[in-house]
């Protein structure tokens, strides 16, 4: 596939190994992520992914709510040096967009990952924002947007025509729910999905016999009404 797969999460160690996987391209990161993984040391964390995984781009994420202060932490990130990206939200938590923000970062040559983006208006807004000739990532929770019962397909085709004129600004499909966000993905043009170790797994079975999978789901439902000892006559 042209679509790349990168690793969502912030187990080290995890993320380490995954490195060594030609199928994963990359990595992404949040401070959510990183409170369940149990990172108390947000620098040393990305230090040493940083250091361990030199090969692959990982993109770790401003936690300020004040556009000022994001601009500072967005610096100090970058200055961790590797392949990173820097992830800014669309917007903070007063609803203020971070627009000028991204495009003082992008005009300073800082790759982005801009993050939580769910609409068209946001794209436009953000893809105007960025530098023609600095690396981008545009992140539609394209989950989340299927979450509320909207087809997000429609959404993620049109995002891509917007920013396809700049070549080096990429689309990726955040939060997905099921293998089958990967095949849609890709059909719809986006450079990245974003995708945990069990989405993965279950893309390795793409293309399976669909009646030897019935036989081996009614094998599985036999063998696990044995083992419970159910009965019914």
């Amino acid at each position: 596939m042209r679509l790349k797969l990168f690793l969502d999460g912030a187990d080290i160690q995890q993320m380490i190994e995954a490195s060594k996987n030609p199928q994963i391209s990359g990595f992404t990161t949040n401070p959510t992520l990183m409170k369940k993984s149990g990172v108390s040391d947000y620098e040393l964390f990305a230090r040493e992914a940083i250091e361990s995984i030199k090969d692959k781009s990982i993109s770790f994420e401003v936690f300020s709510d004040e556009l000022d202060e994001m601009y500072k932490e967005a610096k100090v990130i970058k200055s961790w040096g590797g392949l990173t990206y820097v992830k800014i939200p669309a917007m903070n938590t007063k609803g203020e967009p971070t627009y000028d923000l991204i495009k003082t970062l992008s005009d300073e040559g800082v790759p982005l990952n801009i993050t939580a983006v769910f609409t068209l208006d946001q794209v436009s807004n953000i893809y105007n924002s960025l530098h023609n000739n600095v690396e981008s990532i545009i992140s539609i929770f394209a989950g989340r947007i299927a979450d509320t019962g909207i087809d997000p397909v429609p959404v993620m085709k049109e995002a891509k025509k917007i920013i396809s004129p700049n070549k080096k600004c990429e689309l990726l499909w955040a939060s997905p729910r099921e293998a089958l966000n990967i095949i849609q993905a890709e059909e719809c043009g986006c450079d990245i999905i974003t995708a945990t170790n069990d989405l993965i797994k279950k893309s390795l079975i793409f293309g399976k016999d669909l009646e030897e999978f019935s036989r081996e789901t009614v094998l599985m439902f036999y063998n696990d009404a044995k083992t419970a000892g159910y009965k019914l006559i």
